[in-house]
């Protein structure tokens, strides 16, 4: 087998297949309802530079999700990604982990706009082809996160606790990678306008390099506006922050769009 490829910038934070708020990180309790369903897909350029080196990840998410009843949705997705490195290494492309996941909102104080939700998600394998191209893993990986929003006069406040196993075929790998990684984060949601929305999401987590320190950051800044109830296009721009002499940017533009 060729040596594995290892891309710059936080595989944790940046996958290709999210179920979230779009164009978020921090992900919110809500769920379709029972029958509904929704279609999330998105562009993600995510710009990741060292001294000496760069890497640029273009992706295409797609995420279908099913409301089951009306706290309880299931949701599958895949990616398509383009991996650039810096010549002469090979430009790669091609399908990432297929994720599948549930989100289960269990307590909701309608009186107080609070609720918790609970979001348990499990990525399949690739091939070891693939693992060894930078496009997955070859061996099942698997999370959990704990979510919770606040609505609030001026929107909504969402905040997550999220724990994750990242598991590789390739030894050296697993031997370069810290595989349990967690993140903590919280996204104020502001409506400014009619149709329009405004937010600021910002965490700490554990950084996948074992070279580098074990905790880094991100923050990002974001723009939502639905012309309808059941439409939403997105934008988003990341900066991972505290993660050494390595700098990460991910843009990303995506659209939701919910039906019966």
């Amino acid at each position: 087998m060729n040596s594995p490829i290892r891309l710059l910038g936080c595989v944790a934070l940046l996958p290709a297949v999210a179920s979230a708020f779009q164009p978020l990180v921090t992900d919110d309790t809500g769920t379709q309802g029972a029958g509904g369903n929704q279609i999330e897909v998105a562009y993600n350029r995510t710009d990741s530079k060292a001294p000496g080196t760069r890497d640029v990840t273009h992706e295409v998410p797609l995420v279908f999700t099913r409301g089951v009843t009306d706290a309880l949705d299931l949701y599958a997705g895949l990616g398509y990604q383009r991996l650039v490195p810096i010549a002469p290494a090979p430009v790669e492309r091609g399908w990432g982990n297929l994720t599948v996941g549930a989100k289960w909102r269990f307590h909701e104080n309608e009186a107080s706009k609070l609720s918790f939700a609970l979001r348990p998600e499990i990525q399949f394998p690739v091939s070891k082809n693939r693992e060894a191209r930078g496009l997955g893993t070859a061996r099942a990986s698997y999370g959990v996160a704990f979510i919770m929003t606040q609505e609030t006069a001026f929107g909504a406040v969402h905040a997550n606790a999220v724990a994750e196993r990242v598991n590789y075929s390739d030894d050296a790998l697993n031997a370069a990678e810290r595989r349990n990684l967690y993140r903590l984060s919280v996204a104020p949601v502001w409506n400014v306008a009619e149709g329009w929305q405004l937010a600021l999401d910002a965490g700490v987590m554990t950084n996948p390099d074992r070279t580098a320190k074990a905790r880094m950051g991100y923050i990002e800044f974001g723009a939502i506006y639905s012309p309808s109830k059941d439409l939403d296009l997105a934008l988003g721009i990341l900066r991972e922050i505290e993660d050494g002499n390595a700098s990460t940017t991910q843009a990303t533009v995506g659209l939701t769009w919910r039906f019966r």
